[in-house]
């Protein structure tokens, strides 16, 4: 494992009572438990502002009706030629 610091952390008692309950019952160490729930929390951030980057530049600059209607011809003859059977 790389290296590892270490933190301290303030945690309401109902927060921390749940955060145990979770780590007993999955058998994971607290600094396991939070290493975890740390790197899920910031691939979610991460996730939701690509997702945000990309939904403002749709938004300044979304296909025009000529784009739509290519795709819909390309769409329909690539469907055209599968067998559907």
């Amino acid at each position: 494992m790389r290296k590892a610091s270490k933190i301290a952390i303030s945690l309401p008692e109902e927060v921390l009572a749940a955060v145990e309950r979770e780590r007993e019952a999955s058998g994971e160490s607290r600094s396991q438990f939070f290493r975890e729930a740390t790197v899920a929390l910031l691939r979610l951030r991460r996730e939701r502002e690509i997702s945000e980057v990309y939904v403002r530049g749709y938004t300044a600059a979304p296909e025009t009706e000529e784009e739509v209607e290519a795709a819909r011809r390309a769409a329909s003859t690539i469907l055209a030629e599968e067998p559907w059977e």
